[in-house]
């Protein structure tokens, strides 16, 4: 049964067009999260693909700042195919932006039709298009049409229970060339309540015969298992579960090719990848914007890292999360991962 199957050692490697992965873990594209810092880390410890911040159609159209900057950004280490996301509700704006994508120097583009915030449906883009596969399906040929390089499509289950539709759409994807598909598997209407119904995928994956990745709850190598063994798909897409540990994409997609876990970095080479991570987003945006949307990154490195048995002082946390002054950010990440490890972890 396809739901049963897992990766050979001996199985080819999966090929999007030119581009030839190394394995078959993917850190997800997560609007806010998924910067260029954060990709580059990923991959530098063997994620086999990361995807960018979501590219907006009518973004490209306006030409406006935030979308100019995201695909600026949109490569990472060159350890990885460069991957671009993008979403829009007319045929036009997804011309445009996968055209933009190709010009950035994407490997190929994957088509958003799985994002449930209600900025993004309420324009009938991402996971409403779910609600109009014939829209979805003209969206997928404009895109095609516009590039020379490969289109991808990233979906969910279906917008409700009541609608679970992936299956159709992910045939009529394969009919217009598309090359792989990525499943999240909720609904729309689920948004991120509950678990994952990674069984639900196995649909697809006997759907069609192009590469299929599930998505969805996947936080460990034996996570990664048991997802490839319920949904039968070639890969798996690790999404919030990177953040704060960017290596842990690498980290799965070792366990999937060798069958053995690989340690955890140490807390000296967390504080320097929390360093790195905020060197970069400082580069990237400034020195005020690049600290304000780092926050959120430091905070998961300390929790992450507390959880693994770092005796980090709260307050120090606070202030770091806090601070104005970058400097003084450097400062407290070099004092919280230079704190005791307890007994029981080390």
């Amino acid at each position: 049964m396809a739901a049963q199957k897992l990766i050979s050692p001996e199985a080819p490697p999966i090929q999007i067009g030119a581009a030839r992965l190394s394995g078959r873990a993917f850190l997800a594209p997560m609007a806010g999260v998924t910067d260029f810092a954060m990709r580059r880390i990923a991959e530098r410890h063997g994620a086999s693909a990361t995807v960018s911040e979501m590219i907006a159609g009518a973004g490209v159209q306006r030409g406006d700042r935030e979308t100019a900057h995201r695909l600026r950004a949109s490569g990472a280490s060159g350890a990885a195919p460069r991957v671009v996301q993008i979403a829009a509700r007319d045929v036009e704006g997804i011309a445009a932006a996968a055209r933009c994508a190709e010009t950035a120097g994407a490997d190929w583009v994957d088509i958003n039709m799985g994002c449930p915030c209600k900025r993004v449906t309420g324009g009938l883009a991402g996971a409403a298009l779910m609600r109009d596969l014939d829209q979805a399906v003209r969206l997928i040929a404009a895109a095609r049409a516009a590039v020379a390089i490969p289109v991808t499509v990233k979906m969910r289950l279906g917008w409700d229970d009541a609608s679970r539709n992936a299956s159709e759409l992910a045939r009529r994807a394969e009919a217009e060339g598309v090359a792989l598909l990525t499943v999240h598997g909720r609904t729309r209407q689920q948004f991120y309540k509950g678990r994952a119904d990674w069984a639900a995928i196995a649909a697809v994956t006997s759907a069609v015969r192009i590469p299929v990745v599930a998505n969805g709850d996947c936080a460990s190598p034996e996570g990664a298992q048991d997802m490839l063994r319920a949904s039968g798909a070639d890969a798996v897409m690790i999404g919030r579960a990177a953040q704060g540990r960017p290596w842990l994409v690498g980290d799965i997609a070792h366990a999937l090719a060798t069958g053995s876990s690989r340690p955890a970095p140490d807390m000296p080479t967390r504080g320097a990848l929390a360093r790195e991570h905020l060197d970069g987003l400082l580069t990237l945006m400034g020195a005020e914007a690049g600290l304000r949307h780092a926050r959120k990154h430091l905070a998961a490195y300390v929790d992450h890292a507390v959880a693994d048995g770092l005796a980090a002082c709260v307050e120090w946390r606070r202030e770091l999360v806090t601070t104005p002054d970058h400097h003084a950010a450097f400062r407290l990440i070099d004092q919280i991962f230079a704190s005791p490890v307890t007994e029981a972890a080390a």
